[in-house]
């Protein structure tokens, strides 16, 4: 019955990825990030140093909001996954060595795009009914550009992608992984990750930041040090590897299809992995970003916080297990996804290599269901919903996890490919008719900034902006009473 039901949905879901991945979103994307990078004359290059500056723990006094690097934390956990693992394997293998070339260049521009998204979730954030900060794309469409509608269609599509899609494409990747490395069952497999997962979403959104303050930067930076060593210890080899990389980028070492068929095939694996890696312009982390109380006050500085998320993704952990895969000589030996990434490990460390990917598989994955499931959440309830509603959610996000765990790996990749884009077209659209507005925050932080202030945004100063802000959130603090 799975079977047929696969073998049915698969042509619908072929169908859409054509039409949005080939002919919108690969060049969108890359597009709307030039456009931001262009307008914002560079921010990602000039502020990165500030990034830095703006990841604190502290919450300034307002209890509303979890901390900057709190939100880093929760949309990094969503942000490294599989992509960064199995994403990555399955990008070189379709698009050779130059997808990872495509991918860099995804993530720098797309900082300036996960920037503005970002700066505009903080600013057209509101208190829910127990005092927490929500906010993301839904709201800001819905208060910022007044098309409610859009604001419901973006929901919807995160809900379904967030919510369900996302969680088994993780489920299935770890499935994979633990079953070849320790030699799992699927069900033990699933009764494992739904117990993990329902113990910690049943505590919601701050009980998923707290989890991720502390396992997120644990992860990556195991992950990281591991791979630098292989790189270090292989570092003749490594300018080879980049000329081979920049060639199959604009299809100079294509094997087939000619300089234009190979640049193609390189930019749209890179692209789209890149993308599902590092999720910007996609409009996920926007909702963990509203959820912070920013230091400084002001909604630029959570939108350089996540910012820095994208270039952590990509340009170090995804670029980290690129070089591995391509030093060890693994690539178009077989194997699918992880099943490439174990490969490699298992080159430079032997036999523990395959263990190590499986437990950092666990991890990426594992705290990637964790931060979807958050998104899910605030998109809920944008929708309207109560306990009632976000019982029914976690329930349906766990039984998900079970599906993909027994689910074929083709469906499920091309099915999150699908909602990834829907969701994408949806966010890029308001965030460019929304420009203006990214425009006017950077400027008055940058002003801020040049005259040695820490910068504070008020409301007060911008009234074209309208009611859709919350003046309340936004009112000028220093004034007394205020």
């Amino acid at each position: 019955m799975l079977d047929a039901i696969e073998t049915a949905l698969a042509p619908v879901i072929g169908a859409i990825n054509h039409v949005l991945w080939d002919y919108f979103l690969t060049y969108g994307l890359l597009l709307v990030g030039l456009y931001f990078t262009v307008r914002l004359r560079f921010l990602q290059v000039r502020r990165f140093p500030h990034m830095l500056q703006v990841i604190g723990r502290g919450t300034d006094g307002d209890s509303s909001g979890i901390s900057p690097f709190q939100a880093l934390c929760t949309s990094l956990a969503s942000r490294v996954g599989t992509g960064n693992l199995a994403g990555v394997a399955i990008a070189l293998s379709l698009g050779g060595p130059g997808a990872l070339f495509w991918m860099w260049c995804t993530a720098m521009l797309g900082m300036a795009t996960a920037y503005a998204e970002s700066a505009l979730a903080q600013l057209y954030k509101v208190r829910d009914e127990n005092g927490q900060y929500r906010g993301g794309p839904s709201y800001y469409m819905s208060r910022g550009l007044k098309k409610p509608w859009m604001g419901v269609a973006f929901a919807l599509c995160l809900l379904l992608t967030y919510g369900l899609v996302f969680s088994s494409v993780h489920a299935n990747a770890m499935a994979q992984s633990l079953h070849s490395a320790f030699g799992l069952s699927q069900l033990q497999i699933a009764s494992g990750l739904v117990l993990l997962t329902a113990v910690i979403i049943f505590g919601g959104l701050r009980a998923i930041a707290r989890f991720a303050e502390w396992v997120v930067p644990f992860m990556s930076l195991g992950y990281l040090l591991l791979a630098g060593w292989v790189v270090l210890t292989h570092l003749p080899q490594v300018p080879a590897v980049l000329t081979l990389i920049v060639r199959s980028a604009f299809g100079l070492d294509a094997a087939a299809g000619g300089v234009l068929g190979g640049l193609a095939v390189a930019m749209l694996q890179g692209v789209k992995r890149g993308l599902y890696s590092n999720e910007a312009g996609m409009g996920s982390a926007p909702n963990v970003a509203a959820a912070a109380t920013p230091v400084p006050h002001h909604p630029s500085s959570q939108g350089l916080v996540q910012s820095l998320g994208v270039f952590i993704d990509t340009l170090m952990i995804c670029s980290a297990t690129g070089f591995v895969i391509l030093l060890s000589g693994v690539l178009g030996q077989g194997g699918d996804g992880v099943q490439i990434t174990q490969a490699a490990m298992t080159t430079f460390f032997g036999g523990w290599g395959t263990y190590f990917v499986a437990i950092a598989l666990f991890f990426f994955a594992f705290t990637t269901i964790i931060g979807n499931y958050s998104y899910a959440e605030s998109n809920l309830l944008y929708l309207g919903g109560g306990a009632k509603s976000l019982f029914v959610l976690r329930v349906a996000a766990l039984a998900v996890i079970v599906w993909g765990v027994y689910s074929k790996v083709e469906l499920v990749w091309n099915a999150a490919d699908a909602a990834m884009a829907l969701m994408a077209s949806i966010n890029l659209v308001a965030i460019v008719m929304l420009s203006g507005v990214v425009v006017k925050l950077t400027r008055d932080y940058d002003r801020q900034l040049r005259e040695g202030k820490s910068p504070e945004f008020h409301i007060a100063q911008y009234a074209e902006l309208g009611d859709g802000v919350d003046h309340e959130i936004w009112r000028e603090r220093n004034k007394p009473g205020a």
